[in-house]
């Protein structure tokens, strides 16, 4: 659990044991390297270890000659938002996201605000393990700029994007849940221009994290029993970056983190608009994973729009977006994207387009959700060492394979279909584990397949 995860964008670790100062100051050299001393904004969230990892990324950076705008604590989204906006060549963000309190990463993010492509991200990497650093002299040392007001641009640009007045006109009594993170300083300013009466809930910038910072059900129980006896509207749970979102219906249903995704794209598709703000007819793509409920399968043959699915990480779904000029993206963690507003995973825009779909049908979230086809998902992880994955993949296939009802994908992992269902499984981009999903029309199906899934994987019989 405390390995360090190397990635094109990024490197993530547990803090004092892989992810060491040592690893923070070569690998922000490596992106300065990278960066050739350029224009770098600088974010993080708000961790105990965050300051830490802040100032040895911001040593390298200035080391390497980089003008660095010092965005303080800021969530990933809107820092990436930013990077156009302040014509940077790039971004860092630090945040553990939706992992565990001791958990930090070191995101990198390219010129266009999105997540760094492979290419680019292996010659990080490449800079990194050799060691090859740019090193000003003392006259050629970078700058570092503190940077305020950033919120105000952002939150400008989302308008634009939304029905906003009316948002406002609805008044919405909202619950929000940043687990302490990077969103609690910007959880006021965005109620105030929608007009939202705001209930604040973990909203205290800590290191602490109050509860799960993955945004799920069972993390959603606190804010559960209480919507109702404040007359909550909606509530909305996010990871420690605000990248992951999901939802707490008035009635105190903590809806699956899959349905975020599906709210969305069901509204902007049922207005007959691809992309908010617009009148185009013209059907363009959604793009998901392989991993993400059929409910969005089902969104996209309603509307006759072509559905696309890609690799289960946010730099490929934005890759995907961008290569087939998509119009929205998105994944069952409670991810959704808009490319038209900025190339990234983003909880405020989330929150904006939900409210946005419930004052345009006038329906409370409840009824939105009891409108989309629903199926039951059961989601397990089991210990699996990378050297080991691929071996369970080929049993899966075997055993799940001899059913002639079957239809077996190899696309992502491995992802096996069924009329009233399919299970996915797939090694974890960030653990030494099995990520296996099941889903079905009923829910004795999706259990006895996670089952029987997670059997063939431990190699029990």
């Amino acid at each position: 659990m405390d390995s360090l995860r190397l990635a094109s964008f990024g490197v993530r670790g547990f803090v004092g044991v892989s992810l060491t100062p040592r690893v923070i100051l070569n690998f922000a050299a490596a992106f300065g390297t990278y960066l050739d001393g350029g224009r770098v904004l600088l974010g993080s969230d708000t961790r105990y270890s965050s300051p830490m990892i802040h100032d040895a990324a911001l040593s390298s950076l200035l080391a390497a000659g980089c003008e660095v705008l010092n965005f303080g604590i800021c969530p990933t989204p809107v820092l990436q938002h930013c990077v156009r906006v302040y014509q940077a060549d790039g971004a860092l963000s630090i945040s553990g996201g939706h992992r565990n309190a001791g958990w930090n990463t070191l995101t990198l993010i390219d010129r266009q605000g999105a997540l760094l492509e492979p290419v680019g991200g292996e010659h990080v990497l490449e800079l990194f393990h050799a060691g090859d650093f740019k090193r000003c002299d003392w006259k050629n040392i970078g700058t570092v700029q503190p940077t305020t007001d950033f919120f105000k641009t952002y939150l400008n640009a989302l308008e634009s994007h939304i029905d906003a007045e009316a948002i406002r006109k609805a008044q919405f009594t909202v619950l929000i849940d940043p687990v302490g993170g990077a969103g609690c300083p910007f959880l006021e300013p965005f109620a105030q221009r929608l007009n939202l009466k705001l209930i604040p809930i973990n909203a205290t910038p800590a290191g602490y994290l109050a509860r799960e910072p993955e945004p799920r059900p069972r993390s959603a129980l606190q804010m559960a029993g209480i919507i109702g006896y404040v007359n909550g509207d909606i509530g909305f749970l996010h990871s420690s970056d605000l990248a992951r979102t999901s939802l707490v219906t008035e009635t105190g249903e903590p809806a699956s983190e899959e349905y975020t995704f599906a709210i969305i794209a069901q509204h902007l598709l049922s207005r007959g608009k691809t992309d908010p703000k617009t009148t185009s007819q013209h059907p363009r793509a959604l793009v998901t994973n392989a991993c993400t409920t059929r409910t969005i399968d089902d969104i996209a043959t309603r509307h006759n729009v072509p559905l696309i699915k890609g690799r289960g990480s946010q730099v490929h779904i934005v890759a995907h977006l961008m290569d087939e000029q998509g119009a929205l993206g998105g994944e069952g963690s409670g991810s959704v994207v808009l490319p038209a507003f900025t190339p990234a995973y983003d909880g405020f825009l989330a929150m904006a387009l939900v409210l946005e779909a419930m004052a345009d049908s006038g329906q409370p979230l409840s009824a939105l959700l009891d409108a989309l086809p629903r199926y039951h998902i059961v989601k397990r992880d089991r210990r699996c060492d990378s050297r080991a994955a691929y071996s369970a993949q080929e049993r899966l296939k075997e055993g799940f394979g001899a059913d002639p009802d079957a239809r077996v994908s190899l696309s992502d992992g491995i992802r096996i279909d069924w009329d009233d269902g399919w299970v996915h499984a797939r090694p974890s981009h960030t653990q030494q584990t099995m990520r296996i999903i099941s889903e079905a029309v009923t829910q004795p199906t999706a259990l006895a397949r996670a089952e029987q899934a997670i059997r063939i994987v431990e190699h029990r019989s």
